[in-house]
């Protein structure tokens, strides 16, 4: 991420239980096993999947990993945007 000039580095991972009262307009899930295994947002308008692989599950050469991380990063920002475009 840094590459790309976004800091993530206090960054933290949290229970989605944490989450799971809060009111959100959209929840957007990104792997397929988020679709299949996480709970459900009650007070989220619309719940959106995006099926996307998982780069961490990638086995291969440490430059050839970060090339499928760097793909994977990409397409989620494109989504993103385009999320964005179409939402507003």
């Amino acid at each position: 991420m840094k590459e790309i000039n976004i800091d993530i580095s206090k960054q933290t991972s949290n229970q989605v239980n944490k989450y799971l009262n809060y009111d959100f307009d959209y929840v957007i899930m990104v792997c397929d096993n988020a679709k299949e295994t996480c709970p459900i947002f009650p007070n989220a308008k619309k719940i959106i999947h995006w099926s996307i692989e998982d780069p961490a599950e990638f086995e291969g050469s440490k430059e050839d990993r970060l090339k499928v991380f760097r793909k994977i990063r990409d397409q989620i920002k494109d989504k993103i945007w385009n999320f964005i475009k179409v939402s507003s």
